[in-house]
């Protein structure tokens, strides 16, 4: 009788742990080797060592010591969090040697977290806590799963865990990314996420690192360019390779692409001759020593391009620094390259339609860009607006009929914004379309399919209008194949630096003070970007070359009760940190949650 894999690995833990062996031939390969290394060093698989964890000082110091890392990692943990369906799970980051750094988790996850001590400061090495995901990974550099009675200690029998490490640009281990979830929410595709994230974070140190380098990225099929399989490159001004990252070493293996080796000793064009067909963005061929074809684009060739989102209104320069931002920025680059429906959250205000537009540029699709309204259209006529019509197939019909929103979309996106205010009847409609992508005329016409790109965009909580019977559930998982969310303007981190972007495209000869980049974040900016952008118009129309500063801010939206003085701004807003801070029994995490702002924010007050 062929045994479940469930009742291997029962048989191994009664090998293990009546008689302190490992069954090599019951268990996978990679758990087989950890409960031997764990036997090795003294573990018994019945008495666990107490936990080991640090001090918040303490914890507060290695954060520190990580922060560019964390703000990369960051970002892509929330971006994970919110890709893994269901409930019962958390996210986490541990740095190298193990110990949690960060943690991201479902409310419903608190009191497994609680009962096996998952939290920031707490140490995680397979030497310390037996076969878990994060500390087996952290040891043996590759990613694994371990699942529920897999872990070396019982008391870590309900988790599922899937841990990826991350490597820095010199090939080292930087970190260690983990999603966590009790047996019975373990999901498939979940480790696939962790190692895309994993590789998003080794990218973004990648270009953190060659910022001021000329960047490349290159890939045999163009559409992959901005994804996750594209090669890196960094090169100095005289084409001398300086850094790549393992995916532009695997398309050149075999090839010198080793720092200190010249550009020509891996394509066969002339470095100059690439620099000078190449402005910044625009794709071009290049053709390896040994013959095979790449298409490639250089990131950088002017100047480093800032990780950012577009501010809504502005066509041209990204401008964001936010980890959070960027990451979906990213995201959105590799769904868009593939063709993947997108689902974009975050208030009004926040630059949805800006990231939708990214994603149509991302994509490569030379069609047309066809934003709809969803909250504006109307029932009677949803099914005729999306699919066209015929020649009075309706009173009021266009005289000649009408192509559809649909059509019009061929070849390019199709931007449904403010979909979680459509119409039921209107949802219905959509579904028919999302089925098979072919066009039905209302009142005939010849069916036509259509290649689009699907961009949805939502302000409202679509979880909530499903559970009032306001939103279809099945529209809902046709449309978040790939969900991002923008933060709203009060949690991003890199508020001067877009007020500054708005000011150039506003008003070029103002400026932003010292003490106006500081009133920035202590104002509730509830309009977020859009309302930013108002503020800075109004401010500048009698002054186009004066300076902004915090009381000319104040004054512009209103909110006389916060103090304008640079010190006064800053250390109100450090004083409820700290309040709050205290209020929560020192939880940084609700102290987050309570004052409506980023946790990065938390961190930098307190330390301050």
């Amino acid at each position: 009788m062929l045994l479940t894999a469930e009742d291997r690995l029962g048989r191994a833990r009664v090998v293990l742990e009546r008689r302190g062996l490992t069954a090599d031939d019951l268990l996978p390969p990679a758990i087989a080797e950890s409960w031997n290394r764990c036997l090795s060093t003294g573990l018994d698989p019945r008495n666990p060592p107490p936990r080991l964890a640090i001090g918040d000082a303490e914890l507060r110091a290695v954060r520190e010591e990580h922060a560019a890392l964390r703000k990369l990692a960051l970002g892509e943990m929330q971006n994970l969090y919110d890709q893994i369906a269901g409930t019962n799970f958390m996210i986490a980051f541990a740095a190298p040697d193990g110990l949690l750094l960060d943690t991201i988790a479902d409310p419903s996850f608190a009191t497994a977290a609680r009962a096996s001590s998952i939290r920031p400061g707490t140490l995680w090495s397979e030497p310390q806590c037996g076969t878990n995901a994060l500390g087996t990974a952290a040891l043996t550099r590759r990613t694994i799963t371990v699942h529920g009675g897999e872990h070396f200690f019982t008391r870590y029998g309900d988790l599922t865990c899937m841990a990826a490490p991350v490597f820095d640009p010199g090939g080292g281990l930087a970190g260690v990314l983990d999603a966590s979830s009790d047996c019975r929410s373990r999901q498939q595709h979940t480790r696939a996420l962790v190692s895309m994230a994993a590789t998003q974070i080794e990218n973004g140190l990648f270009r953190e690192r060659h910022r001021r380098d000329l960047l490349i990225a290159f890939h045999s099929r163009a559409e992959y360019l901005h994804t996750l399989n594209a090669g890196l490159l960094a090169m100095d001004p005289e084409g001398v390779v300086l850094a790549s990252n393992a995916q532009a070493r695997f398309l050149l293996q075999g090839l010198p692409a080793a720092p200190g080796r010249r550009f020509e000793e891996l394509f066969r064009t002339p470095f100059a001759q690439f620099l000078d067909s190449g402005r910044d963005g625009d794709r071009q061929r290049l053709d390896d020593r040994v013959g095979s074809a790449f298409a490639a684009r250089i990131e950088n060739l002017h100047r480093p391009r800032p990780l950012a989102i577009a501010a809504p209104g502005l066509r041209r320069g990204f401008v964001a620094d936010d980890p959070a931002v960027a990451a979906a920025r990213r995201q959105v680059e590799a769904a868009a390259a593939r063709g993947l429906p997108i689902l974009i959250r975050g208030e009004t205000g926040t630059g949805k339609e800006e990231l939708a537009r990214h994603a149509h540029a991302a994509s490569g699709r030379r069609g047309r860009f066809v934003p709809v309204n969803c909250a504006a259209l109307p029932d009677s006529l949803a099914e005729a607006e999306l699919f066209g019509h015929a020649d009075g197939a309706f009173t009021g019909a266009r005289r000649g009929g009408a192509p559809g929103l649909a059509v019009e979309a061929d070849g390019g996106t199709l931007f449904l914004d403010e979909i979680g205010d459509m119409k039921p009847a209107s949802q219905a409609v959509l579904l028919r379309l999302l089925d098979d992508w072919t066009v039905r005329p209302v009142g005939g016409g010849k069916p036509r399919r259509v290649d689009t790109l699907l961009v949805a965009a939502t302000n409202a909580d679509l979880d909530a209008a499903i559970a009032a019977g306001r939103f279809r559930s099945d529209l809902r998982f046709r449309l978040d194949v790939v969900t991002v969310s923008l933060p709203p303007l009060r949690e991003r981190s890199d508020l001067p630096a877009i007020a500054r972007h708005l000011l150039a495209t506003i008003a070029p000869g103002a400026r932003l003070s010292a003490d106006g980049a500081v009133a920035l974040a202590a104002l509730p900016w509830p309009g977020n970007v859009r309302e930013l952008r108002n503020a800075l118009t109004r401010l500048t129309l009698a002054d186009p070359n004066g300076v902004v500063d915090a009381a000319a801010l104040v004054q512009a939206v209103g909110a006389a009760a916060v103090p304008a003085p640079q010190r006064s701004l800053r250390d109100s807003a450090r004083a409820q940190v700290a309040t709050m801070h205290d209020e929560t029994g020192r939880n940084v995490s609700e102290t987050a949650r309570r004052l409506g702002i980023s946790r990065n924010r938390v961190y930098r007050a307190l330390r301050a």
